[in-house]
């Protein structure tokens, strides 16, 4: 086999950045093996049917598993490469969670032989990777590793974390540039040959330290930048001025660039990852762990004013719209909506109508308060007398200034303007 004749690539974690890469390297003509531990998502995959929202990817797994390049596990199988797209929460107290990753790791080691290539693409703490490698060869002293042998090593080991935007998944994989860091200078070598039997884009060689703080890094600086749009809509509020009109005229000027602010910030990267670095560096980090504080807490500050308002009325509805972190997608991963939505629900005497166009019934976590209600938009707008659009999905956007008349509406994402 030379370093450009990956034939079966195992893909561990089938979730969304997992199967749209399964997908992806299927489509361009790999054998690929999808393993995820979830026996409903194993079953239904081959089918050739998806359980996540991401436009064409049905099309693309289905393609994949009717020409038999595409099939799903519960358990890992022999292959060339090996690709982990395993979650990786955070605690209570926000440690890094690797539990998935090492359960993924260990779970490979033991179809693993010699000339193999295990890529870390979960978002990880600086160092997770050269963890892997002690743990497979804790588990596999048949063999050599590159924290040990380097260029030598039996198994190439690298970490190259996806860089991609739900509702893009697709696009991205292909047109992204890559970050690849490998264990060894050979490993990241491998790596890159593998990628490029898809990936457009530039892929960019660096050590697996490097590559991981990499990722951490671009999240740590969108969430900054999040946190100071998000604290100047509070300072807006303070003072009755309108924060996206003096965003836009500030944005006039050449050499800045705000972003938009929101009721908080979500989904498992951005609101998570810059608790990685914090974790690592805590005495270094105070500019990161202060934009933390400002984005959690922006849904607290967002729940008063409702509340402050629905005080006025006798038996109070409000139309929660939306519970994904962003739009057109169904991910509702730490999405500062499900916590605004949950905070008003806990509140004696409102009644709550949520309406999420992308999820047909109500998660959990709402779905055991009585006061909450899961309907259709038309129904929700009717009967609400506070409506809170927490998600700008396509379908909110076209809400007419008719339908919200007579309302006290809260817009958290400046689209009624």
């Amino acid at each position: 086999m030379t370093d450009r004749e990956f034939e079966t690539v195992c893909v561990i974690g089938l979730g969304y950045v997992g199967l749209p890469t399964a997908a992806v390297l299927a489509s361009r003509g790999m054998h690929v093996v999808g393993v995820d531990i979830d026996p409903t998502t194993v079953a239904l995959i081959n089918k050739g049917k998806v359980h996540i929202v991401e436009p064409d990817l049905d099309i693309l797994v289905n393609g994949a598993v009717v020409t038999g390049k595409l099939k799903a596990t519960i358990k890992p199988e022999p292959a060339d490469a090996f690709i982990i797209a395993v979650p990786t929460p955070f605690t209570t107290d926000h440690k890094p969670d690797l539990s998935f990753v090492e359960a993924a790791v260990r779970s490979l080691a033991p179809v693993l032989k010699k000339g193999d290539l295990v890529i870390i693409e979960s978002t990880c703490p600086v160092g997770t990777t050269d963890s892997a490698c002690g743990w497979l060869a804790a588990t596999r002293p048949d063999l050599t590793f590159p924290h040990t042998a380097h260029d030598a090593a039996d198994v190439n080991i690298s970490h190259s974390p996806e860089r991609v935007l739900p509702g893009k998944v697709l696009i991205e994989l292909v047109r992204n540039d890559r970050v690849i860091g490998g264990v060894s200078q050979r490993c990241a070598e491998r790596t890159a040959n593998l990628y490029r039997v898809a990936v457009e884009g530039k892929c960019l060689l660096t050590n697996a330290r490097t590559a991981e703080l990499v990722k951490l890094t671009e999240n740590a600086y969108r969430d900054v930048n999040i946190a100071f749009a998000n604290e100047l809509s509070l300072v807006c509020d303070d003072l009755g001025i309108d924060v996206w009109e003096a965003i836009e005229l500030a944005n006039h000027h050449p050499r800045v660039n705000i972003l938009s602010p929101g009721p908080g910030v979500g989904g498992h990267c951005i609101a998570v990852d810059p608790w990685f670095i914090v974790d690592s560096a805590p005495d270094s980090t105070p500019l990161i762990r202060a934009a933390r504080a400002v984005n959690d807490g922006k849904p607290g500050k967002i729940v008063a004013r409702i509340l402050a308002a629905a005080q006025q009325l006798d038996h109070p509805a409000i139309a929660c719209l939306g519970l994904a972190y962003k739009a057109d997608i169904d991910d509702l991963r730490e999405s500062p909506a499900m916590d605004i939505t949950e905070a008003l629900a806990k509140s004696a005497g409102t009644t709550i109508r949520v309406v999420e166009p992308h999820i047909k019934q109500l998660p959990t976590r709402l779905a055991k308060y009585d006061q909450v209600t899961f309907c259709d938009l038309a129904s929700a707008l009717e009967q609400a007398q506070i409506v809170v659009l927490l998600t700008d999905h396509q379908a909110f956007r076209a809400i007419t200034p008719d339908q919200l008349a007579g309302k006290k509406i809260f817009d958290t994402r400046g689209v009624w303007r």
